[in-house]
């Protein structure tokens, strides 16, 4: 699981991972409080490199406020990982 690039960011922000293997990927974007704010990815696939973008909009499509974010990733059974990011105005 790699940092978001550019971090910290105004508008959106590239997400960036590695599977070895194929497998159920769960990426989501939670708020300080803990609370699920977006599911990025909630599907199988396939070993290599992947990326995507979070346009700073939660489950609803309503952009969220400025603050501190922190995505994870759930990897199959094998991997389990966080990271913070800084949503600017």
């Amino acid at each position: 699981l790699s940092q978001n690039c550019p971090n910290p960011f105004s508008h959106s922000t590239v997400i960036g991972y590695q599977l070895p293997v194929s497998g159920k990927v769960v990426l989501k974007v939670f708020d300080m409080q803990g609370q699920e704010v977006r599911t990025l990815v909630n599907n199988n696939q396939p070993a290599g490199k992947h990326s995507l973008v979070w346009d700073g909009k939660n489950n609803s499509g309503n952009a969220v406020e400025p603050g501190v974010y922190f995505y994870h990733l759930k990897a199959g059974n094998d991997f389990s990982g966080n990271r913070k990011m800084l949503l600017l105005k």
